[in-house]
């Protein structure tokens, strides 16, 4: 087993229905921040299909709250939607304010429930073009983010003499891709993650979701001649200690349901979350290292996300590097 990445996924969803509140999210990306075994702070997005404060904004206030870890989100499910002009020249100010810090793993946004379809309809976006729509994208704000007077003719936008300043600090602005396609019907989603992308994210929302696709990921990207092991992935997971495992899944059952509606069954929930006592977590997020993942960001599914996180730092990671303690 390789040495997991840990990154800390800040919930910014729950401020709507009082799991937290602004100044614990700032407070834990502090302390994300202070600890050198944390190597990234996520946020995640939607505009309406699961309404939250925006990750723009969101990524502005952190920027400035944190110096070191990397800042991300995962995955920005509205990236189909969003002009990507405006868009582009948003993150690249970002990446300057943050000294080179930023993040970005898109998506298709499809989401369960037709939420998406609805969101969509506003913009006139159907589902059936959001991943077209999401490569288009790519390619605008790559062009963007490295070019002076660009011009642009695609199937969803059309523009010319576009040039955007600041550009980002990192030259290239990594783009990464989160999908979560179910095995029998994943070739086409990670053949894209394997051409365009330059890294992928993945949600366990099924169990042994990872371990199914990374093989497949790989596969995929020998055929289009890049290195598996240089690429970079990482699972967005839940994470809950508890006295043990069943009185962790309640709790995380409960926000679930606050975060998305009642859409995520028990099954899935459980496949999802490292729950648990210490021993229990500790052991779920290894599988993941031995299934090849290179990194993990843990978003937590509880009422007290300061008590979990100094949990997860004294009495979980331990265990990681050291399964005897």
């Amino acid at each position: 087993m390789g040495r997991l990445g840990i990154g800390l996924v800040l919930p910014q969803r729950a401020i709507l229905f009082g799991a937290a509140g602004w100044p614990d999210l700032i407070e834990l990306a502090r302390a994300v921040d202070r600890d050198h075994r944390f190597s990234s702070v996520w946020v995640g997005d939607s505009i309406m299909a699961k309404a939250r404060p925006d990750p723009i904004a969101t990524l502005g206030a952190l920027a400035a709250a944190t110096s070191r870890v990397r800042l991300g989100v995962g995955c920005m499910a509205s990236f189909p939607l969003r002009d990507p002009v405006v868009f582009a020249a948003q993150w690249a100010s970002l990446d300057s304010l943050s000294g080179g810090r930023m993040q970005l793993a898109v998506c298709t946004g499809i989401g369960l429930g037709g939420t998406s379809a609805r969101e969509g309809a506003v913009w006139g976006v159907p589902d059936r073009e959001r991943g077209a729509r999401m490569a288009e994208n790519m390619e605008i704000c790559r062009r963007l983010w490295s070019e002076d007077d660009v011009s642009f003719a695609g199937r969803f936008r059309a523009f010319e003499h576009a040039t955007i300043r600041p550009r980002p600090e990192q030259a290239p602005c990594p783009i990464w891709i989160a999908a979560n396609p179910q095995p029998a019907m994943a070739e086409k989603p990670l053949r894209r993650v394997a051409k365009i992308a330059d890294g992928f994210m993945l949600a366990e929302v099924r169990p042994g979701l990872f371990a199914s696709l990374w093989p497949k990921l790989e596969r995929c990207l020998q055929d289009a001649g890049r290195d598996p092991a240089e690429f970079p992935n990482i699972v967005y997971l839940n994470v809950n200690i508890a006295r043990d495992r069943q009185t962790a899944l309640e709790e995380t059952g409960r926000f679930l349901n606050e975060y998305y509606g009642p859409v995520f069954t028990p099954e899935m929930a459980a496949g999802w979350t490292a729950a648990g006592t210490p021993r229990d977590c500790a052991g779920h997020l290894r599988r993941f290292a031995d299934a090849g993942a290179k990194a993990v960001a843990l978003r937590i599914t509880a009422w007290d996300p300061r008590a979990q996180f100094d949990r997860l730092c004294n009495d979980v990671l331990p265990l990681l590097d050291n399964p005897s303690i």
